[in-house]
């Protein structure tokens, strides 16, 4: 019996990972467990990926989509008479106030690279938003936002505090100063 061709089962199992890791964390992902998920043979899973930090790699790749792609596909950004300081609060509170499941996976993911130096190529990546933003100002300052907007999400997300968009508008607009 020759292989079924299943051209979406890569992107499957990569779902079913970031699913995993959602519900279970970093602690709870094997390939038996996603292949559980993705209702998949397990065969399946390490033909496609050779390790779980290689399958971490593309969880992680999958869910930076969020924030740094809001941020990457705003217009407003682009605009050369944008409040960069308003628009990039205002992506943030839109990010933090949707889906909580997603935005604590993309951390955990990225916070996963302090003990998995695989993944840390990837969560580089989405240091990548300092890219967007050299746009609108220099690479330093760039750096600083990224930075100053990591902690205001890892704060809001780690005490369960409500995000307050008027003081993250406040401190961005303090460091562009």
């Amino acid at each position: 019996m020759g292989r079924r061709y299943d051209p979406e089962r890569r992107q499957r199992i990569i779902d079913a990972a970031i699913r995993v890791v959602g519900r279970s964390g970093i602690a709870g992902l094997s390939h038996r467990t996603v292949a559980a998920e993705a209702d998949v043979p397990l065969g399946s899973t390490t033909y496609h990926f050779g390790s779980l930090d290689e399958l971490l790699v593309a969880a992680l790749r999958r869910s930076n989509e969020g924030f740094a792609a809001a941020v990457r596909d705003s217009g407003a950004l682009a605009d050369p008479e944008a409040d960069i300081a308003e628009e990039l609060a205002r992506l943030m509170g839109e990010w933090l106030s949707g889906e909580r499941t997603g935005v604590e996976l993309e951390y955990e993911l990225y916070l996963a690279a302090l003990r998995r130096p695989a993944l840390r190529q990837v969560a580089a990546e989405w240091c990548g938003v300092a890219e967007t933003l050299v746009e609108r100002t220099d690479p330093e300052t760039a750096q600083a936002l990224v930075a100053l907007m990591d902690g205001i999400c890892l704060q809001v997300l780690l005490t369960g505090a409500e995000y307050d968009a008027g003081y993250t508008r406040a401190m961005l607009a303090r460091l562009m100063a």
